[in-house]
């Protein structure tokens, strides 16, 4: 019978094993996804902020909280 030795197939066997094994590079795709949702929702809050009855809410409680009443 032909082919590789048996040793070589079992270091390749084991060699392919070790690598998906590896979870080497799993934080940076973590870190991109967090990115990812961080800059979706500052897109959403943006949007939300740029609405008149927002910018009205905001501006009268701001003024409500600098005025003195004493």
């Amino acid at each position: 019978m032909g082919g590789r030795p048996a040793g070589w197939v079992r270091r390749q066997g084991r060699a392919v094993a070790e690598r998906l094994r590896d979870d080497e590079g799993a934080a940076t795709a973590e870190y991109a996804i967090a990115t990812m949702a961080a800059v979706g929702f500052a897109g959403l809050l943006v949007v939300i902020m740029r609405s008149d009855e927002v910018r009205t809410i905001l501006t009268d409680l701001v003024r409500r909280a600098l005025t003195f009443t004493g």
